[in-house]
């Protein structure tokens, strides 16, 4: 039988179950919303006041997006000629694979009126034919908000 003169001692250990629970469900939640915050398709976004590309050896792909959402390939044999989704996909698959380890930058040139949509299926069109990043080209202007 226990003595009721004696204090008894306050209990010095942290109850850290609840924090290990907690841990766990976010770590759950994260590996479900990452993938979902992924996807999509990898692109390099001009910066304000961004500085322009540097002279590199090998020419760019341009893929040229008119006001009404034609196709213009720099690399195609006449790249004044619109050019059809199917022959961009296989010039520049074919420029890629040519170009082995150092590949050319890929870049999109999209008219201000074309819908957008319109941009990103040639960005799609790019990224099947191999392309692993796409830039977008713009022209340079003042850095401010106001539209």
């Amino acid at each position: 039988m226990m003595s009721r003169n004696r204090p008894r001692r306050a209990m010095a250990e942290i109850n850290i179950v609840p924090y290990i629970d907690v841990m766990l469900v976010l770590l759950v939640i994260f590996m479900i919303t990452t993938p979902l915050l992924t996807q999509g398709i990898k692109v390099n976004l001009p910066k304000a006041q961004a500085q322009t590309l540097s002279h590199e050896k090998q020419q760019p792909i341009i893929l040229s997006v008119d006001n009404q959402g034609a196709y213009y390939l720099n690399i195609a044999p006449d790249s004044k000629q619109i050019i059809s989704p199917q022959a961009v996909l296989e010039l520049v698959t074919a420029k890629l694979q040519a170009a082995g380890q150092q590949p050319p930058a890929v870049l999109v040139k999209g008219d201000q009126a074309v819908d957008y949509g319109k941009v990103v299926q040639a960005m799609v069109l790019l990224q099947k034919a191999g392309a692993k990043q796409i830039g977008l080209i713009t022209k340079p202007g003042k850095d401010d908000n106001s539209n």
